[in-house]
Parts: C-alpha cells; structure tokens; sequence
C-alpha cells in the first residue's frame, strides 16, 4: 500500500497531465478533482491488496508446496494475478 504522501504526489502529476491534454476542461474546483483522484487510487490500490491476498491464499492451498519466492512460485503467482485481475475487470 503506498503512504498518503505518495497517493498525494501521485494524484498531483494525474491532474497536471489532465490539465495538460488539450482534450480535457477542468471545470471544477482543483481540491474536488484531486480529492476524487484520490479516491479512486485508493480503490484501486485496495483492490489489488485484495487480489494480492487472494493469489497468495490460493497458491498456499495447493498440495504441492510451492515456495514463495522461487520461480515456480513467482510465475504461477503472475498468472493468477492476472487472471483474477482480468475476472474483477469483467465484474
């Protein structure tokens, strides 16, 4: 999870690039933007902790035994990172 700080800094180069792109107007107030930008990378940010642990508690369920870490585990953690991030997307 990243800090307030980070999220803070993060949402102020989102709304600079916005502001930026000729195909956007940022008609409302900057504190109301920068406050929904916040709110969304911390909504996305806490979907993928969720996503995280899901991965993690599936992959420690298999009878195998795979280490954490190792490459076996590091690309069978991908994967099905990916895949529940693709079965959320759809939702």
């Amino acid at each position: 999870m990243l800090s307030e700080d980070k999220v803070s800094h993060l949402s102020h180069i989102i709304l600079q690039a916005v502001k930026k792109s000729p195909a956007v107007t940022v008609k409302s107030e900057e504190a109301k933007v920068l406050k929904e930008i916040k709110r969304v990378l911390a909504a996305e940010l806490a979907q993928e902790d969720e996503i995280d642990r899901k991965v993690k508690a599936k992959l420690a369920s298999y009878s195998r035994g795979i280490v954490e870490g190792s490459s076996e585990w590091e690309v069978l953690y991908r994967k099905t990172f990916e895949e529940e991030m693709r079965k959320h997307m759809k939702s």
